[in-house]
């Protein structure tokens, strides 16, 4: 998305067979890089959902994912503390 020199980026759930620009399954936010601060807006319980659905992200999906907070989350639900410890932090 965006525009020439100055991008700006949706953060989608696309199927794997999906086309490049094709159909998206769900819209969880969007990332600016050229504001000051970056602006990162994402729906985490969203996120996680599809995290929990066996969603791999990209890695440029999964360094944002990180920067909010998920993929943390996501690894203490799995392997640590319980769901609703963690979404109460």
């Amino acid at each position: 998305m965006g525009k020439k020199r100055q991008p700006s980026y949706r953060i989608v759930v696309v199927e794997a067979a999906a086309k490049r620009d094709g159909k998206t399954v769900d819209e969880l936010g969007h990332y600016n890089p050229l504001t000051e601060p970056e602006e990162l807006e994402l729906d985490v319980a969203a996120a996680l959902s599809w995290l929990r659905r066996g969603a791999q992200p990209t890695p440029a999906a999964r360094r944002l994912l990180s920067r909010m907070g998920v993929l943390k989350a996501f690894h203490e639900e799995r392997y640590g503390r319980p769901a609703s410890e963690v979404e109460q932090n």
